[in-house]
């Protein structure tokens, strides 16, 4: 049956992906004929979404039980994983709700280490060891904050999220030679365990940011994230690289 958006006979690692948009995605490749190699840091949830991929395209789903922050989890994943026809970056963590003035190191550097930086070596690391197959597709989530939303205590989150954004840009360029395309997905907000109301955030406080920034009266679903991604990893997206694909909503519109 024709199908351009199949990911059958591909091999696509997803990061983070014990939960959330990560999670969501693992099991969105799998449904699309992907074999899933899912990293997290979390064993008992990660081998939880594992053992329920889609297998119906005789696919050996993996896990591999990993902190990207630490010192050899990444060596860890590129060691771990064959080679790669398509790569879902998603490890993402939300850090408080803190004006710039009260932003405190250990903060910020936090949301550098799990936002940025784990991205960056993971990519350079993956493309130096030669772990993407030719005509690879690599896929960064990274979010509308801080890239076409900007609000009062966000910084930390926003900026590290937009780093991404930029870095794959030059990722798009350098790992031309090879003709892996490479693009980012940037969310709104998304339902996830990570977005839930808090004490920071109220359900009040969503309702109005709902009715003033988007144009859909609604935050999105993890689902409308990852069929984004599937898209962007399957050949249906084949002459698409360098892009940042705005999922959310319509808030860039409003901002």
């Amino acid at each position: 049956m024709y199908n351009p958006f199949s990911l059958q006979g591909k091999t696509v690692l997803v990061t983070g992906a014990s939960s959330g948009i990560g999670r969501t995605t693992a099991e969105e490749c799998a449904k699309m004929g992907a074999t899933v190699y899912a990293t997290a840091r979390n064993e008992q949830r990660l081998r939880d979404v594992v053992e329920r991929l889609d297998t119906s395209f005789g696919q050996q789903h993996q896990m591999i039980l990993a902190d990207l922050t630490a010192n050899g989890g990444i060596a860890k994943v590129v060691d771990g994983v064959p080679a790669l026809d398509g790569v879902a970056s998603n490890a993402g963590i939300v850090v408080g709700l803190v004006p710039i003035k009260f932003l405190k190191d250990d903060v910020i550097q936090h949301a550098f280490e799990t936002n940025t930086l784990s991205h960056i070596k993971l990519a350079r690391d993956l493309f130096k060891k030669k772990k993407l197959n030719r005509g690879a597709s690599y896929v960064f989530t990274s979010s509308a904050g801080g890239v076409v939303s900007f609000h009062v205590g966000i910084s930390a989150y926003g900026v590290s999220k937009a780093a991404v954004n930029a870095f794959s840009k030059f990722c798009a360029v350098d790992f031309a030679t090879r003709k892996i395309r490479v693009n980012t997905v940037c969310p709104g907000m998304i339902n996830t365990p990570m977005t839930a109301p808090t004490g920071e955030f109220s359900v009040a406080d969503y309702e109005k940011d709902i009715n003033k920034h988007y144009l859909l009266g609604r935050y999105g679903e993890p689902v409308e994230v990852a069929r984004t991604i599937v898209f962007l990893l399957s050949d249906a997206s084949s002459f698409i690289t360098g892009q940042s694909i705005m999922v959310d909503g319509g808030i860039s519109l409003l901002h």
